[in-house]
């Protein structure tokens, strides 16, 4: 059995799910601690400034959860920043809020962001990041190694 490639949009496409688990995971409630009060009933005057309620969505299974903890260790490989930027566009954050996040230009973190789903796909590739060889050169062989 030969094994997978990984190329950046494999990368980018199992981060997009991690997120999407970590959002269907139940709440952390701690054990012991329960509510004693009834429930309220609410009139039309109390719900205008509340928040919808939060719809439930259907839980993650098993699988799902082990490949969300395998992606997940993929950020150590990564730089403080180039984790940050990928976990943000991976919950969905458009350019703009990643950008005020983090600090940097829309090319640099786009930037930042295509190097660390490289670095990602080179180690699982099997292959060494080589010292001294600059982002733009890692992102370009990446990209000509998947072509």
């Amino acid at each position: 059995m030969t094994e997978p490639r990984w190329t950046e949009s494999t990368i980018e496409e199992r981060f997009v799910e991690a997120a999407d688990v970590m959002k269907r995971l139940p709440d952390v409630c701690v054990p012991g601690h329960f509510n004693t009060w009834p429930r309220m009933l609410y009139e039309f005057s109390d719900l205008v400034s509340q928040e919808p309620p939060r719809i439930t969505r259907v839980r993650p299974n098993a699988a799902a959860i082990s490949r969300m903890e395998e992606t997940l260790d993929w950020l150590k490989w990564l730089e403080p920043i180039d984790r940050k930027v990928v976990w943000l566009r991976a919950t969905g954050e458009r350019w703009k809020t990643v950008c005020w996040k983090v600090g940097l230009q829309r090319a640099a973190a786009h930037e930042h962001w295509l190097y660390a789903l490289c670095v990602i796909a080179w180690r699982l590739n099997g292959h060494h990041l080589p010292k001294g060889l600059s982002r733009r050169r890692l992102i370009e062989r990446t990209i000509a190694a998947s072509a």
